[in-house]
């Protein structure tokens, strides 16, 4: 199995490691078939706090049919996240992913991707929750019915509020792709 893991410049580093993390060691440690591949819009992705992140290839190199899954970090805006969070090339590979019925699972602010894509009207969801409500209020302006709970599952969609939630996240796409046994196996030996 294989999870694309998208990056729109000025992503969130802890929200982007936790799937390499996870899946790392379900791969590497546990001998399970979860392989993370990343990508953005140019082969070197530039994260929140100016760490940059030399993707395996770009949007323009990706096939849909080679994943099994999609998974966002999500960032900053002083950053430039949603320059090419909302950039409708980002949106149709959301688009895709959802079309197919395929899991997605996303941090924080990523779920506003989902949002703007349009795959997330009338559904449930969250996103950052903290200050003055204001990302949730952008999500539900986009027709989805926000829950302000950590983690928010609605059919194949994972979103989450905060970057605490992130091994979380993480985790429930692992359970998907394998089984719940096989997740707590790593959640454990990981010290969740």
């Amino acid at each position: 199995m294989k999870v694309l893991l998208l990056l729109a410049k000025g992503f969130e580093t802890m929200e982007f490691s936790v799937f390499i993390d996870v899946f790392g060691w379900a791969r590497n440690d546990y001998g399970m078939d979860v392989n993370v591949e990343t990508c953005g819009f140019k082969k070197t992705v530039v994260s929140t706090f100016h760490v940059p992140i030399i993707a395996d290839k770009t949007i323009a190199e990706i096939s849909m049919n080679e994943y099994d899954a999609l998974a966002i970090p999500g960032g900053f805006e002083e950053f430039g996240f949603y320059e090419e969070a909302f950039d409708e090339r980002f949106l149709d590979i959301i688009r895709q992913f959802h079309g197919q019925g395929k899991p997605i699972a996303t941090i924080c602010v990523a779920a506003l991707s989902l949002g703007k894509s349009g795959i997330l009207a009338g559904r449930k969801a969250t996103t950052y929750h903290l200050g003055d409500g204001h990302r949730q209020k952008q999500l539900a302006e986009f027709g989805v019915q926000v829950v302000n709970e950590p983690i928010v599952i609605d059919n194949n969609m994972i979103t989450s509020y905060c970057p605490a939630t992130a091994a979380g996240v993480a985790f429930r796409l692992l359970e998907v792709l394998t089984n719940t046994e096989q997740m707590r196996i790593v959640k454990e030996a990981m010290g969740f």
